[in-house]
């Protein structure tokens, strides 16, 4: 599975498309969080068509650099569709730092962020697992760096005591690009899944 494929179309535009999230596989061990997850420590999955779900509800989706820049949205240059995989993103990407960071093969793969609005926890041997159902989809993210933890979450100050969470994965990168003096140099990356272990 593609997670991150780049493609240098010009000094200033680039398109950055792969997997996001793949639905209905466990992930890696994470650490307690907060709120829902402040439990032991526990394994995650998405249900199929929580994405669909959520894009559907037509509410502006951002597209950001490390969670924090942003840098488009459903509105302007990212598309999002969930598929039998999961959820899948194609950007184009105008951003002079990112392109950059795309030439020099720096980019490492996609996060996403949402809040929780359904989830059901069963075993899985002596762990629990925590299945979502249904998700307020904020933001997909597109890396730089394989994150620390493939699992976090912040609470959102105000009055709701909803929990902002994130989930990284990394791998499986290619770059192609004719106008990329490196495009031809750099090796495709094949690394481990991080949050997804096969089934």
């Amino acid at each position: 599975m593609r997670i991150l494929q780049i493609e240098i179309r010009s000094s200033n535009e680039a398109v950055i498309s792969g997997y996001v999230n793949a639905v209905e596989r466990d992930s890696r061990i994470m650490p307690k969080g907060k709120g829902a997850t402040a439990v032991r420590s526990f394994v995650e999955r998405v249900r199929a068509g929580t994405f669909d779900k959520a894009i559907k509800r037509g509410t502006p989706i951002e597209l950001r650099f490390n969670h924090d820049k942003i840098i488009g949205d459903t509105t302007s240059n990212l598309e999002l569709y969930e598929d039998n995989i999961g959820l899948y993103a194609r950007a184009i990407i105008s951003d002079t730092e990112v392109i950059e960071k795309a030439q020099r093969g720096e980019l490492r793969g996609w996060s996403f962020g949402f809040i929780s609005e359904g989830e059901s926890w069963d075993k899985e041997g002596e762990l629990d697992r925590r299945t979502l159902e249904d998700i307020d989809l904020k933001e997909v993210s597109i890396l730089d760096k394989t994150p620390a933890y493939f699992g976090t979450s912040i609470e959102v100050r105000g009055e709701e005591s909803n929990v902002f969470e994130t989930r990284g994965i990394a791998g499986n990168i290619k770059l192609i690009g004719k106008e990329s003096p490196k495009a031809n140099s750099l090796e495709i990356y094949e690394k481990e899944l991080e949050i997804l272990k096969e089934r």
